[in-house]
């Protein structure tokens, strides 16, 4: 078989078998498909889209293009996936949830980049925490606390990781057939029973509009369907930060805080009991979901599994009691230009502040600053004004401060009248 050949099949139009995409992802993990063929493979996909039966032979390759990990446990191995988005730190109190009401959770995540925050650059700023174990470690902590949350190892998905940096590079990340071949093959190598996933759309959202939003939660559940992963989508609202922090170690301790009990704000709170209910329903855990999460977190049960973790993979041992994190040497509140409501917000150029301010990457090759961010985020009906700001900034300077109250200004819209609330949670597709 020729890789030119195959690839020019697609460029033509034409749908590829199960053998020959087997062949083409051979070729992508082992290096004999060369950067220029896998380039132009991705182009023809981007272009020519793929079938459902293409979609699931390709998700199906990739996951087997390294390991696929097996469980020996007593309980459903279980996780959840969100397509990004601004102040999205659902995944930090999901897992320990989960593991709470009896399930185990090895959950493989990532990166930031541009905008949005990644699940692993905020662990990263927990002293000490491993977030790139080895298998073993990773049995381990589940074993012990329930709950992993670490990134994606050498071992699992390898043809993904060649994959996705190309797509980066060619202008072809945006392909719905290789989103859902990039995320699932990820999760089914991960050996799960049951998936989650929190397809968001919204200013701050991959997919802006919501009827392309429902186009890829529906090829996600169908294409992990189709290859044995019984999947629910969830729709969720990201036309406003989720929470009341954007940034890393900020997240990390509203994450804290909404485990202990502390604070829970409402529209985080709404999506994370949708999440973790529908997860625990899914695995056979409970018959009402959402109770079941409630009680995990009122009984204190989540906040253990979370410090049992972090402890497990390297952390401190009283993170929950005293979150020992980076914290930023200048802070400086945003005031609005003039006192009224929040009516509405660009929620991708606020994730862009904290880009700004170094909490997120531009470039993969990017060092994140783990203390800088926003807290206490004013959300879309808020009064606002001298006595209440748009956010409170954390900052490395002075000047990126200053920077950082005007983006934040320029993004958020005040006026005179409360918009009428919508929905957090949307739409589900199973």
């Amino acid at each position: 078989m020729l890789a030119a050949e195959v690839i020019r099949r697609k460029r033509d139009g034409r749908a590829l078998t199960t053998e020959e995409l087997r062949f083409l992802v051979t070729g992508i993990t082992d290096g004999s498909l060369s950067d220029a063929q896998v380039g132009a493979l991705a182009m023809a996909l981007f272009l020519r889209g793929m079938d459902a039966d293409e979609r699931v032979a390709l998700t199906s390759a990739m996951t087997r293009s390294g390991t696929v990990l097996e469980w020996d446990l007593d309980r459903p191995v279980v996780d959840k996936h969100s397509t990004g988005g601004v102040g999205d730190k659902v995944s930090l109190m999901l897992a320990p949830i989960v593991a709470a009401c009896g399930g185990a959770v090895p959950m493989i995540s990532g990166r930031g980049l541009g905008h949005t925050g990644g699940t692993l650059d905020k662990l990263d700023s927990v002293p000490g925490y491993d977030t790139t174990p080895d298998l073993d470690t990773l049995r381990r902590v589940i074993g012990e606390a329930g709950c992993a949350i670490v990134g994606q190892t050498a071992e699992l998905a390898p043809a993904d990781r060649r994959l996705y940096a190309i797509r980066d590079a060619t202008g072809t990340v945006e392909s719905i057939p290789l989103i859902v071949a990039s995320i699932l093959s990820k999760k089914l190598a991960a050996g799960l029973d049951a998936l989650v996933m929190d397809v968001k759309f919204g200013s701050g959202a991959f997919m802006a509009a919501r009827a392309d939003a429902e186009d890829l939660a529906r090829a996600l559940v169908e294409v992990a369907g189709g290859a044995g992963l019984p999947t629910v989508a969830l729709l969720t609202d990201m036309d406003q930060v989720l929470g009341a922090t954007a940034g890393n170690a900020v997240e990390v301790r509203e994450a804290i805080d909404y485990l202990t009990g502390a604070a829970r704000e409402p529209r985080l709170h709404e999506v994370t009991l949708a999440l973790a209910g529908s997860l625990l329903e899914q695995a056979g855990l409970a018959e009402d979901g959402r109770a079941a999460a409630e009680r995990a977190l009122d009984s204190g049960a989540a906040a253990e599994r979370f410090a049992a973790m972090a402890a497990a993979l390297g952390g401190p041992s009283d993170l929950v009691e005293r979150p020992d994190l980076a914290t930023a040497p200048v802070t400086k509140a945003a005031a609005p230009e003039r006192p009224g409501v929040v009516t509405g917000m660009d929620c991708r150029a606020v994730g862009l502040v904290v880009t700004g301010l170094g909490g997120n990457r531009r470039r993969e090759d990017d060092r994140i600053d783990p203390a800088v961010g926003l807290t206490e985020i004013a959300p879309v009906g808020a009064d606002v004004g001298p006595d209440r700001p748009l956010a409170v900034i954390h900052a490395a300077t002075e000047d990126a401060a200053d920077e950082a109250v005007a983006a934040l200004r320029a993004a958020v819209r005040v006026g005179d009248e409360t918009p009428a609330p919508g929905p957090v949670v949307a739409g589900r597709i199973a």
